[in-house]
């Protein structure tokens, strides 16, 4: 219905959504990139224009549009009319078609020329450019030359104008639109239609389900080999999420025919073309050919097979070539540490010393209070009296931080150190340009997945050390592999284990709790004569008064007794997403009590404004912020559509379109927490957690925390958590090749 007064429209926008249609007077704002537009609408019957704002990509002053959305009052700028979905309708009338025209919508046509076409063909104008176009050349100026200018630019205006239609009737939000016209360009409507499993590979936003969706309506049929292709690829990717870097045959195509409800024998021929198109890769699992199984085999996405053999390969390589730098007496540069440093090492830090002098890769694990730290320094030491060149690195910011603040030398993130750069494609530094360094030192590498482990070795030059330092018993990578286990476990590097904590560690109940619960002890409570409380159990069972105790610690009690800020110095870490105790129940809780006056942009079931606490999801290389980092709002602009956020005093701007790449973060999981430490963290631990209970993860939520911990929960659960300690399998198979170096 068109509103034609602005009490109907006023009433209508309390019922729900409602229509406008109208001519676009003057563009106040538009972002090429995000298609986030500002713009006053004429609209008939209605004595004053209406701003408009949304995702309004390609619209042009003249153009009429009719409208779907909602009236809203926004506290700056008054009453606008916020777009839920649009479509271009035709100008009607002399007037609005010469303005239409005019207006530079369309290239080789400016008012000039708009007048004389419309003069020549009247109302019918758009019809003789829709259906005859040719005769346009009878207009004094239009030449052949430019009659192909005007050709082309209608052409993409109608594509465009379709894409926003096939878009609207499939459900799919005008955001989508922008990325969907960056990705495929002027033809993305005919690339959908010709395969429109393509949406779920290529734009971030749409999964299988919905390509499939789409799919179905356009009449691609149940076994078609583009929807097998794709549920292939899609489950791989599935699988990668949750740390696998290949899946077995046999269950891929168990759970690639239950997902797709047709037979393992479609799934094969599926899996058959992919690998002849080179997108994924097979590797035969059998090693005794009197037990041979035909089905015993590897399934990978090409790029984890590249990134895991990469791995294989160039730690053969630096195994394998001489040490450069200077020749250093072991036992002597040694004995010179101890003197200059004036401390006494333990046995075991003395030998990840002697080791690291001596060996070309070595690892260096253990857990918190064991002294990784002070082993460290102590190589770096040696190697800078030496003159041998030093270079250090972890994989997240804040890592890299704590690593220059420990070592009192500068560390990268790995990313920086293999200078990424988005505009020149990626990793600067590789096989052809190394890093200029002797000594490679890098840590919390349980973080590391394959692909990231890839990149970093391929960029160290033969003659380096490398020296990889982390606890092997956290969590392993949110991507995919199990790369520090897997070094380890493969026998081929050199493994120093430090065991012993240190009398000043021993004081922290946090880390004598973190030793016990990885020796499968149940954590103490109470501190011994010399030592810190600083770790505490509140037993609660119930699930809703362990979450109120939870608020009122985060907001109340741990910030007032330990003086603390609540937003920055508390995290409140937890298992699961889901649940009256999980991440997204938590945030909403927690936003609600520490940034109340939060409003601004909804995503999903967030709402977003300025002081809110948030954190990164995925890695984007082009605006260098990863996966879990945290950081806070600073501002949101509704004019242009942005968000600023402030990274470690780094600020990074994010269009309204991309916030899918950020969540609310008063409340994380155990498994983004990693690498990063809190001065206190807040731990719910309950049997409704069970699926995710496990020691490795109880211990790394444990070891996040800085000066205090405090866990909500039950004993069932905390019990139920160390005995665990199996931790769930990723299907790799790192080990297996160094082995076979």
């Amino acid at each position: 219905m068109q509103a034609k007064g602005e009490n109907q429209r006023g009433q209508k926008s309390l019922q729900g959504s409602l229509h406008l249609e109208g001519q676009v007077e003057r563009i106040t704002f538009s972002s090429p990139e995000t298609g986030y537009t500002v713009a006053r609408l004429k609209v008939e019957g209605y004595p004053l224009s209406v701003t408009i704002v949304g995702n309004l990509p390609n619209i042009t002053t003249g153009q009429t549009i009719r409208l779907t959305g909602l009236w809203e009052n926004h506290p700056k700028f008054g009453r606008q009319f916020r777009v839920q979905s649009y479509q271009r309708v035709m100008p009607k009338g002399i007037e609005a078609i010469k303005k239409y025209l005019g207006s530079g919508l369309i290239e080789g046509i400016g008012p000039v020329l708009a007048e004389r076409i419309v003069d020549m063909f009247g109302e019918e104008t758009l019809s003789v450019i829709d259906e005859r176009i040719d005769e346009l050349a009878k207009v004094e100026g239009i030449g052949q030359k430019r009659l192909e200018l005007i050709k082309d630019a209608w052409k993409e205006q109608k594509e465009v104008s379709s894409l926003m239609l096939f878009l609207k009737s499939h459900d799919l939000g005008l955001s989508l639109a922008t990325k969907i016209i960056k990705r495929y360009g002027k033809g993305a409507l005919s690339i959908i239609t010709e395969n429109p499993y393509r949406l779920a590979r290529d734009i971030p936003g749409i999964g299988f389900k919905t390509a499939d969706r789409v799919a179905t309506s356009l009449g691609f049929e149940h076994n078609c080999i583009q929807r097998l292709e794709a549920g292939v690829l899609f489950s791989l990717s599935m699988r990668a999420e949750q740390g696998h870097v290949f899946y077995p045959y046999r269950a891929l195509l168990l759970s690639c025919a239950k997902l797709l409800g047709t037979s393992q024998q479609e799934i094969s021929r599926a899996i058959a073309s992919l690998v002849a198109k080179d997108e994924i890769v097979i590797e035969d699992l059998n090693e005794d050919l009197d037990a041979f199984e035909p089905d015993k085999k590897a399934v990978f996405l090409r790029r984890y097979h590249m990134a895991e053999t990469g791995i294989a390969r160039h730690m053969a390589r630096i195994l394998q070539a001489p040490a450069g730098g200077p020749l250093i007496d072991a036992p002597k540069a040694v004995q010179w540490l101890r003197q200059s440093m004036g401390l006494t090492f333990a046995p075991k830090q003395l030998e990840a010393i002697q080791k690291a002098l001596e060996s070309k890769a070595l690892i260096i694990t253990g857990g918190p209070g064991t002294g990784k730290t002070t082993a460290v320094k102590g190589i770096i030491q040696i190697f800078q009296a030496k003159k041998t060149r030093v270079l250090l690195a972890a994989p997240t910011g804040r890592a890299s931080k704590r690593m220059q603040e420990a070592t009192a030398m500068e560390a990268k993130t790995i990313h920086r150190l293999l200078e990424f750069s988005w505009e020149k494609g990626g990793f600067q530094r590789n096989e052809n340009r190394p890093l200029e360094a002797d000594v490679i030192i890098v840590d919390e590498v349980s973080m590391v997945d394959v692909s990231l482990m890839a990149h970093l070795l391929k960029a160290i030059p033969s003659h380096a050390r490398l020296i990889l330092v982390g606890d092997v018993d956290q969590l392993p990578s949110v991507g995919p592999g199990n790369v520090l286990r897997d070094m380890i476990h493969s026998g081929k590097i050199p493994v120093v284990t430090l065991t012993e904590i240190f009398r000043q560690a021993k004081q922290s109940l946090i880390t004598v709790n973190a030793h016990r619960i990885n020796q499968g002890l149940m954590p103490q409570s109470e501190r011994s004569s010399e030592g810190l409380q600083d770790f505490y159990f509140i037993a609660q069972e119930d699930p809703e008064q362990a979450l109120e105790v939870v608020l009122e610690l985060a907001c109340k009690r741990v910030p007032k007794r330990f003086s603390l800020d609540p937003l920055r110095d508390v995290q409140v870490l937890t298992p699961m997403h889901r649940g009256n105790l999980g991440t997204g129940v938590l945030n909403q809780r927690l936003q609600e009590l520490l940034n109340p006056k939060a409003h601004g942009v909804r995503i999903g079931s967030h709402v977003y404004g300025p002081g809110d606490k948030v954190m990164q999801i995925r890695n984007d290389y082009e605006k260098e912020v990863f996966n879990g980092d945290i950081g806070f709002i600073l501002s949101i602009d509704q004019t242009t559509g942005e968000m600023t956020v402030n990274y470690e005093e780094r600020q990074v701007t994010y269009r309204f379109s991309e916030l899918d790449d950020i969540t609310l973060a008063y409340a994380i999981s155990v498994h983004k927490s990693q690498g990063s430490e809190y001065p206190a963290v807040i731990l719910p631990l309950l049997t409704q957690h069970y699926l995710l209970l496990q020691r490795n993860l109880l211990y790394t939520a444990v070891t996040r925390a800085r000066k205090l911990l405090v866990m909500v929960g039950s004993k069932k659960a905390l019990a139920m958590a160390i005995s665990n300690q199996e931790p769930r399998r990723r299907f790799t198979l790192l080990a297996q090749r160094l082995r076979e170096l």
